[in-house]
C-alpha cells in the first residue's frame, strides 16, 4: 500500500494546497488528493492511508448525486494512461473555474466553532439561536455561516453582509441559496445511510460561461463533520471524519504550531478506517485500492 504525500508530475503545478495538488492539463485541471493530513492548518509528515482516495472518489461520487442541484467542476476519474499509476483513484479532471474568495460552510448541527461562539454570544455568525443547545444539538433550520479562504493561517468566521461584500450580494445570495440545498440533500441522504452529517463547506466558482459552479470538493470526511447515527440517538458523538485526530491532538501539549508533533501509529491507522467506513456506508461499496 503506498501513501501519497507528494506528487510531482510532467505537467505545470498551477497549486499545492495542503491537501490537494492541481495541475494544468490541456483546458482543464488535474486534481490529485495526497494522502497528506492537515489539523489546526498545520500539515502533519504522515499520510493517512487511503485518505486520498476516499476523498476523491467520494467527492465524485457527490458530485454525480448534486449535478440536478447545481452544476460543478467534475470531467472524469479516468486520468490519461501515461500518467504515473499511483494516481489512479486519487485524482479528477475538473473544468477550470475562478474561485469565490469565501467558504460556504453550512451547520446543520451545533458543534465546534460554533458552539463556542453560540456559548459566548448566544449567536453564531449574526444568527441568533434559540436557547438550552448543547453540544450536537440539531438546528431548525441549516444555518450559512461563511469564513473568508485564507492562502496562509486560519479562515476567520464572518457575517452574510461581510460575505457579501467581498462576492458581492447577488453571488453570495446563489451560493447561500445552493450551499444549503446542497447540505439538507446530503444531510437527507446521509441519514439513510446511518450517518449524521452535523456541517460541511463547500468551494463555489466561476466557470468559464460565466456562471457559478460547486468545485474543490463535496461533503468528504475532510470537509465535514460526520457522526454515526445509531450513536448519536444514544447521545454520544463518534467522529467518522478528521475530528478524530483533532482529537487525539487536543490532549497532547502541541501549541498549534509548526512543526507538528508526530503522529502515533495506531491514531494514523484509526483515522484511516475512519474515512474507509464513511465512504463505505455513504457509497455502500468497498474502496477500490489499486
Amino acid at each position: 500500500m503506498e501513501v501519497v504525500t507528494e506528487t510531482s508530475l510532467p505537467l505545470p503545478l498551477v497549486k499545492k494546497g495542503k491537501v490537494r495538488d492541481t495541475y494544468r492539463l490541456g483546458d482543464n485541471l488535474l486534481m490529485v488528493s495526497t494522502d497528506r493530513l492537515s489539523a489546526f492548518d498545520v500539515v502533519f509528515n504522515e499520510g493517512i492511508p487511503h485518505k486520498g482516495s476516499v476523498l476523491n472518489m467520494l467527492s465524485a461520487f457527490w458530485f454525480k448525486k448534486t449535478e440536478k442541484i447545481i452544476d460543478n467542476h467534475f470531467i472524469s476519474t479516468n486520468i490519461p494512461q501515461n500518467l504515473p499509476a499511483y494516481l489512479r483513484g486519487r485524482s479528477m479532471i475538473v473544468k477550470n473555474a475562478t474561485p469565490l474568495r469565501i467558504e460556504c460552510v453550512v451547520r446543520g448541527y451545533l458543534t465546534g466553532s460554533a458552539l463556542k461562539e453560540y456559548q459566548k454570544t448566544g449567536s453564531v455568525c449574526g444568527i441568533a439561536l434559540e436557547s438550552g443547545l448543547h453540544d450536537g444539538s440539531r438546528l431548525k433550520e441549516p444555518i450559512f455561516t461563511p469564513s473568508t479562504k485564507a492562502e496562509t493561517g486560519h479562515d476567520e468566521n464572518i457575517s452574510f453582509e461581510k460575505a457579501a461584500g467581498i462576492v458581492g450580494g447577488d453571488a453570495a445570495e446563489s451560493v447561500k441559496k445552493k450551499a444549503v440545498e446542497l447540505y439538507k440533500f446530503g444531510r437527507d441522504y446521509a441519514l439513510g445511510k446511518g450517518l449524521v452529517l452535523a456541517d460541511t463547506k463547500f468551494e463555489f466558482g466561476y466557470g468559464s460561461d460565466g456562471k457559478i459552479i460547486l468545485i474543490d470538493e463535496a461533503m468528504t470526511p475532510d470537509s465535514s463533520r460526520y457522526w454515526l447515527k445509531e450513536e448519536y440517538d444514544k447521545g454520544r458523538l463518534l467522529s467518522l471524519d478528521k475530528q478524530f485526530a483533532r482529537d487525539y491532538l487536543e490532549k497532547t501539549n502541541w501549541n498549534k504550531q509548526p512543526p507538528p508533533p508526530p503522529l502515533p501509529h495506531d491514531v494514523v491507522q484509526k483515522t484511516s478506517e475512519r474515512y474507509l467506513r464513511t465512504y463505505r456506508m455513504l457509497t455502500g461499496k468497498e474502496l477500490e485500492v489499486s
